[in-house]
């Protein structure tokens, strides 16, 4: 089953800046045959179930491996049996809609 999932990873007690962690889940989420598309409060996965929550398991597993003792995740699961959607399809689906106001 293929999901689209939104995905915002957030340590917990390493200062102000997570840059450096969300660069770390990025180069973790890129070794998984998902898509990706990070934006400013988290990054859109989509693929298929099982590879999309180990590309979610590895993030937290490898940031917790690298020193991070702590860890919060917050995600939005989305699934459709109806059709495949790309992250394209969603975003054109609105700015259709817009232009006919």
């Amino acid at each position: 089953m293929k999901c689209m999932v939104d995905l915002c990873v957030i340590p917990i007690g390493q200062g102000v800046s997570v840059a450096d962690e969300i660069a770390q889940c990025q180069r973790i989420l890129a070794r998984f045959d998902i898509d990706t598309k990070l934006h400013a409060y988290g990054t859109t996965l989509h693929g298929e179930w099982d590879e999309v929550f180990a590309a979610v398991k590895a993030c937290h597993q490898e940031l917790h491996e690298a020193g991070v003792t702590r860890l919060s995740s917050t995600l939005k699961v989305g699934t459709r049996t109806d059709k495949e959607q790309t992250f394209a399809d969603k975003k054109q689906a609105v700015i259709d809609r817009l232009s006919k106001d």
